[in-house]
């Protein structure tokens, strides 16, 4: 039995869809179709019925599915026990939102980097929450970080300290600012959508400041250049205001106004078919533990 086949078999059951599992396994759908007409035709079963355009596992291939399953966590250990010297990098596709990027990302790939005994290949997208979630869904990522966790049967997440979110201003402006003080300005935040402009525009509702203009920035460098040009104040966490006022002329306000902190989860599909990938994953979230003690970064 063709292990590689088998593992087609699951990415199909796991997706429900041909066209989605050759994308997945960068295969053509032709060669998804034949994986699966031949393993059936080794089994002599039917695996997969598509009758009508509706995707569903016979009872045969409701059986077989953990069976499979269990396949291919063999071959996994296997390989991990005996052929680890000759096997090429380990490919971990993780997503963030840019607070992320610009905190402890970079600490936690160089700690995976140094502690896993195999090499790692990674794969970083640094995009908006809905747009992360969309992709962990369709199987083109393998771990995101997140303001909103990803939910579902096939789906597990994990609780991360949520980020202090400040005011950011000019390095001449001084500390403290007034909320009179602070409407004078112009105010920058991240995009429509996101967490930090919902909480900016709840905090200034409930200071009846409904009115007060708001400029959405897709770039967090964008908005410090922004800042330091005096063009206004920029809603940030204070973990990146902090490291980037050490190098840009930018300095965190204390404001009477208030802003909720901007929560944080860890969203991730298991891979019992890929062992060597959950323990990845198992190592990136132990990882995720230290946030709350940054001094142990």
């Amino acid at each position: 039995m063709n292990l590689r086949f088998v593992e087609t078999f699951i990415e199909v059951a796991r997706v429900q869809s041909y066209t989605q599992a050759a994308k997945n396994l960068n295969i053509a759908q032709a060669a998804v179709s034949k994986r699966i007409a031949v393993l059936q035709q080794e089994l002599g079963v039917t695996l997969i019925d598509r009758q009508d355009k509706v995707f569903y596992l016979t009872e045969a291939g409701e059986r077989f599915l953990p069976r499979a399953k269990e396949l291919l966590a063999l071959e996994e250990e296997v390989q991990r026990e005996f052929c680890s010297a000759r096997r090429g990098p380990l490919l971990l596709r993780i997503g963030c939102v840019e607070t992320v990027l610009h905190t402890w990302l970079i600490p936690l790939m160089q700690q995976l980097k140094q502690e896993r005994k195999q090499p790692l290949e990674f794969e970083l997208n640094v995009e908006m929450t809905p747009v992360l979630d969309k992709r962990l869904r369709q199987g083109n990522l393998d771990l995101i970080f997140s303001a909103e966790p990803t939910v579902g049967e096939d789906f597990n997440h994990a609780t991360l300290p949520p980020m202090e979110m400040v005011f950011a201003g000019p390095a001449s402006l001084g500390q403290a600012i007034s909320l009179d003080a602070l409407l004078e300005w112009e105010l920058l935040t991240f995009q429509k959508g996101s967490k930090p402009y919902a909480a900016l525009v709840q905090a200034l509702r409930s200071h009846n400041a409904t009115s007060k203009r708001i400029h959405a920035i897709s770039s967090i460098w964008a908005m410090v250049k922004l800042v330091e040009s005096g063009f206004g104040l920029a809603t940030l966490p204070r973990a990146v205001a902090e490291e980037l006022a050490c190098s840009h002329r930018i300095a965190i306000l204390e404001a009477e106004l208030k802003i909720q902190p901007l929560p944080l989860y860890a969203s991730y599909r298991s891979h019992p078919a890929a062992l060597a990938l959950d323990y990845a994953i198992g190592d990136a979230l132990a990882f995720t533990r230290t946030i709350a003690n940054p001094k142990s970064l």
